[in-house]
């Protein structure tokens, strides 16, 4: 017999008098303070929930078969390289290629731009073979009225009237090719002259007269027949651009000699007007404003090219300019610079003046009849906001934020309720706002490279900044305005998709 004692394990709380043994199970050991608040810590701040942003998530199309894939991937290319080369922005492109896709049943659509080609892949799951195919971007036009062609196919496919379904891609492709194929709405002496109310605008809002307009006019056609024959020629944009720019300034070098001889032009005060004239006339065909879009989008490699494309013509425009000049400066011809834009003494002209820059350059961008008076309309608004800013003094860049923006928010308005191309409605507000003053400015003092380099510089460092300006305005209008509108769910969350966020 044992002299230890050994009790039963017995559950406490029962009717035992006698000692009782207590089991591993039931001693739970006190936790430290320290342990105890730091648990409390990390329960207060730990996430509970996935990531707002997912990343790397699996997913797929498994149920997509490969011909139903490939149709739409050819059909979005089609839409997205029709889009690019029609001058519309990489996140328009993106956010309505993936609308495109969405209609047809795809979620797992990629899509890259790298300014010169768009691809689209569809991921197709583990067991079926990926799809991913590119298209280069061979044309860059403005043709606004074939890029609201696609915007309302979009939304039709998008957004198909009740009873009906989304058309097939091939039914859809057949329409877009229609669309892509269909004549423009203006002939060429048309568009022409639509440049050459450009000019006059741009010299009439300088205060100039009857003679002045007409010799802007007749120079303009010059530069855009000379434009359109190097165009065919193959000739590089650069020496285009160069070649076109140095025109206007030769009529200006001639006019300064005839004056300087004694053969007096009546009407004519400022002939240095004819080369502002066409300063603007070439910068508003540079893609500035869809550089700048894309770099506030956050599509920086499209934004740096488009960016690299604007500095490179730019720069040929100067060299166009400077070349003429310097000849003229080695002939002892006397030049002179005009004085900065004054919105004194006749607002009601430089209004007008404005309207017509605007209705010119959506008439020489294929915009139809309707869009053109409302873009004549939304120019002069944004001139009269312009004046205003200058009354309260502000300064050159700071003025033109506040009309930029009212234009962004304008033709959004006038998108979603007109269906006019928004791009057009912008382009036409904010033309009569470029800095082409600053420009000519610019290459004038710089020829100068001992004095007035200093002065040169900061003119150059003034048209960044009026364009800078332009660009952000443009685009907080067009935030404003969306967020008063709304998109349809489609529309955001291909938007979301596109430009994603950082959260």
């Amino acid at each position: 017999m044992s002299d230890e004692l050994n009790f039963p394990d017995l559950p406490l709380g029962g009717d035992v008098t006698g000692p009782q043994v207590i089991s591993g199970r039931q001693v739970r050991p006190v936790p430290r303070v320290g342990r105890a608040w730091r648990t409390r810590a990390q329960w207060a701040m730990k996430g509970v929930g996935p990531p707002t942003i997912a990343i790397a998530v699996p997913g797929s199309d498994d149920e997509v078969s490969q011909r139903h894939a490939r149709a739409v991937i050819d059909l979005a290319l089609r839409v997205g390289e029709a889009m690019l080369s029609t001058g519309a922005s990489a996140s328009e492109v993106v956010a309505t290629v993936l609308r495109l896709v969405g209609a047809y049943g795809i979620k797992s659509a990629h899509i890259d731009i790298t300014f010169t080609s768009i691809t689209v892949s569809i991921h197709r799951g583990l067991d079926e073979d990926p799809l991913a195919v590119m298209r280069v971007i061979r044309v860059r036009t403005r043709d606004y009225t074939r890029l609201q062609n696609l915007q309302l196919l979009v939304d039709e496919i998008a957004q198909p009237q009740p009873g009906e379904d989304v058309p097939e891609p091939e039914v859809a492709r057949d329409e877009l090719a229609r669309v892509l194929a269909a004549p423009h709405p203006y002939r060429r002496w048309l568009v022409t002259a639509g440049d050459a109310l450009l000019a006059v605008g741009v010299v009439a809002l300088f205060g100039a007269g009857p003679m002045m307009w007409l010799i802007a006019a007749l120079t303009t056609v010059v530069v855009v027949s000379v434009q359109r024959r190097l165009a065919r020629a193959a000739v590089a944009d650069f020496l285009n651009q160069a070649v076109s720019a140095a025109i206007p300034t030769a009529v200006a070098v001639v006019i300064f000699w005839m004056r300087d001889e004694g053969w007096e032009i009546p009407g004519v005060d400022s002939p240095s007007l004819v080369v502002i004239s066409g300063i603007i006339l070439l910068l508003s065909g540079l893609s500035v404003m869809g550089a700048a879009q894309d770099a506030i989008d956050g599509y920086y490699v499209t934004a740096a090219a488009r960016g690299l494309e604007v500095g490179i013509l730019t720069l040929g425009l100067a060299v166009g300019v400077a070349t003429v000049l310097g000849i003229a400066w080695r002939l002892g011809i006397p030049m002179e610079i005009s004085p900065f834009i004054s919105v004194g003494g006749m607002p009601l002209q430089s209004t007008l003046a404005a309207a017509a820059i605007g209705a010119g350059f959506a008439w020489a961008t294929y915009t139809g009849f309707r869009a053109v008076l409302l873009a004549t309309a939304i120019a002069a608004g944004s001139w009269v906001v312009y004046e205003l800013m200058i009354l309260l003094g502000l300064g050159p860049a700071e003025s033109v934020v506040v009309p930029a923006i009212v234009v962004g928010a304008v033709a959004y308005a006038a998108h979603r309720l007109l269906r006019v191309p928004e791009l057009a409605m912008v382009m036409a507000g904010i033309v009569p706002l470029l800095p082409g003053m600053a420009v000519y400015r610019a290459i004038f003092l710089g020829m100068d490279n001992s004095v007035l380099l200093p002065q040169a510089a900061a003119e150059v460092v003034l048209a960044i900044s009026i364009g800078l300006a332009l660009a952000g305005g443009v685009w907080v209008g067009q935030y404003l305005a969306r967020r008063k509108f709304g998109l349809d769910a489609a529309a955001q969350r291909a938007r979301m998709r596109a430009r994603g966020a950082m959260r």
